[in-house]
């Protein structure tokens, strides 16, 4: 687990400590203290905490000008214990919605479980972003048949060229425009 880092190649591009608008400004890493864990088990400190014990994420880059976020996440989604979407969607959605990010891609391969409570807070998120949608790439599909079961789909994207989308190769706005691309054909 610990030497799953989070996708550092964007980092000319954007990197969320020196963003003033970011909930991670100012916040320092370690490249050799790795201060986390999921379980027993250490991850790299390049990983962002929000208040989950299970659930970790990094904000890999934001255009407040084409209001879009791209978020990766890494652990377990456990939102029937630790109610991880209302803290994510509290400690962090908010404040870039507040900003004006309407649109948001949710990098999954990550993610290695998910535990459903209820979809209040997705449906609150969704309604936050009003123009915009919210996307989950490349998670498991174990992951993803987790979310269908409890209508979570309703509100997050999934599917399709959605779940095996090769993005590492893209620079982050061809990735959105990618994203985009396939939703707007979902929509007509």
């Amino acid at each position: 687990m610990h030497e799953i880092e989070p996708f550092y190649l964007w980092r000319d591009d954007y990197i969320a400590a020196e963003d003033e608008l970011s909930p991670f400004y100012e916040t320092e890493y370690s490249e050799f203290y790795y201060d986390k864990q999921l379980y027993n088990f250490l991850i790299h400190p390049q990983w962002d905490t929000f208040g989950s014990q299970t659930l970790y994420i990094k904000v890999l880059f934001v255009d407040y000008d084409r209001n879009y976020a791209i978020i990766e996440l890494m652990g377990e989604w456990n939102d029937a214990i630790n109610n991880d979407i209302m803290m994510l969607k509290r400690e962090i959605i908010e404040l870039m919605v507040d900003e004006g990010i309407n649109k948001f891609i949710l990098i999954g391969e990550n993610v290695l479980n998910f535990h459903t409570s209820d979809d209040s807070y997705y449906e609150e998120w969704f309604q936050d972003v009003e123009d915009g949608w919210i996307a989950g790439v490349n998670f498991n599909e174990h992951v993803i048949q987790e979310f269908r079961e409890n209508s979570i789909d309703y509100y997050i994207n999934f599917g399709g060229e959605l779940d095996d989308l090769h993005w590492r190769k893209l620079k982050p706005h061809q990735f959105y425009k990618k994203v985009e691309e396939l939703l707007t054909k979902r929509l007509n």
